[in-house]
């Protein structure tokens, strides 16, 4: 991924963040067949320290489990808050109509060789997790027990976990940080006008930009997210 300097995010933190909160991953292999990307839910782990654990499921007849090139790291990419950013946001547009169009963005990528895990307990367990987290937001949360036992042992023989130790974790947080300040107020304006959480979501990066604070997800958003 190309990330100009002013672009990066090197915080293990604050991609940590951006993992939780949008887990929807695109996880890219080498299979027999060439590259294949699949998109899987993933849990991080923060265990081993300093960039954690992914972990997942996937259907047994999916092939990314068995055919993969297992010498080479795979790579899984999380996409954070995005929007298109038109020149019009700009004071300087006004002054010398210097000005172009772009989008803003946040994503994280995340590798790590990739281990298949064929093992019912550790898929039980997995599944217990990976439900907890994402019906915590829920006044009324679903629990793997809730539903019968022999539905959930069939379906649990039916999928294969996956499991990534992350050995590189790089973050790229385009949000107007080129931009003067002016111009940086003018896309805040702008994207809260549009309205909408992605717009909303950025407005709030690029605010963090211009004051140098760089927040990930702001909170509202993020526990919104957490239900979804």
């Amino acid at each position: 991924m190309y990330i100009p300097k002013h672009f990066d995010e090197p915080r293990v933190d604050v991609m940590h963040e951006l993992i939780r909160a949008r887990p929807l991953a695109t996880l890219i292999t080498l299979s027999s067949g060439g590259l294949n990307a699949n998109h899987i839910p993933l849990h991080l782990s923060e265990a081993p320290l300093p960039l954690g654990t992914l972990r997942g499921h996937v259907a047994r007849s999916n092939s990314i489990w068995n055919d993969y090139a297992k010498d080479i790291e795979v790579l899984t990419v999380f996409h954070g808050p995005d929007a298109y950013i038109t020149p019009s946001w700009y004071p300087t547009k006004v002054e010398n109509g210097k000005a172009v169009p772009t989008w803003n963005y946040a994503v994280a990528h995340a590798y790590g060789a990739l281990r298949a895990i064929d093992d019912a307990s550790w898929l039980r367990a997995h599944l217990e997790t990976l439900t907890a987290h994402n019906e915590a937001a829920f006044s009324e949360p679903w629990h793997l027990p809730d539903a019968p036992h022999d539905f959930t042992e069939k379906l649990i023989g039916a999928v294969v976990g996956i499991e990534i130790v992350i050995t590189r974790l790089s973050g790229k947080w385009k949000i107007s940080q080129n931009q003067p300040p002016q111009n940086q107020a003018g896309v805040i304006r702008g994207l809260r006008t549009s309205g909408g959480a992605e717009s909303l979501e950025m407005a709030a990066l690029v605010e963090g930009a211009k004051n140098a604070r760089l927040p990930i997800i702001p909170p509202a958003c993020a526990k919104s997210r957490a239900g979804r």
